[in-house]
């Protein structure tokens, strides 16, 4: 399966990168080492979207605090990057993708990425991942 993380990325050409505790929403729990991975430098924290894809070599579930009540699951992953984004692709690139039923890729990530704008791990489905793959 196919995951995007959205967070802060600070060095966005690493060679390897280590995302610590991150929420997860729409499956990103289920991430394992081996799985392709999408990078997007969050536009909150000063990023510009789509940067990288790489492969999972290290996934991890976070235990739950005993001490909150409802907890969002939370994943530590290290990610080796494969290749760098060609082409844009960010909150604005996206932003008109708006019809939630209409199936299309870019409507899938405008809502799993930026209805609710925190930083997260999500699972993309195939045709999401096909069309992430024509901006390397």
């Amino acid at each position: 399966m196919a995951y995007v993380i959205k967070t802060r990325i600070d060095r966005p050409r690493a060679e390897t990168f280590v995302f610590d505790a991150q929420k997860t929403m729409y499956g990103g729990k289920r991430i394992v080492a081996g799985d392709t991975v999408y990078l997007f430098a969050s536009e909150n924290e000063g990023g510009s979207g789509l940067i990288a894809r790489g492969v999972a070599i290290a996934a991890e579930a976070v235990a739950r605090r005993q001490d909150i009540e409802r907890q969002t699951p939370r994943v530590s992953v290290t990610v080796q990057r494969t290749a760098l984004a060609r082409r844009p692709l960010g909150r604005t690139e996206l932003k008109r993708h708006t019809d939630w039923d209409d199936g299309q890729p870019a409507t899938e990530l405008n809502f799993k990425l930026y209805r609710q704008a925190t930083n997260k791990i999500v699972g993309v489905s195939d045709e999401t991942a096909a069309y992430l793959d024509g901006f390397f």
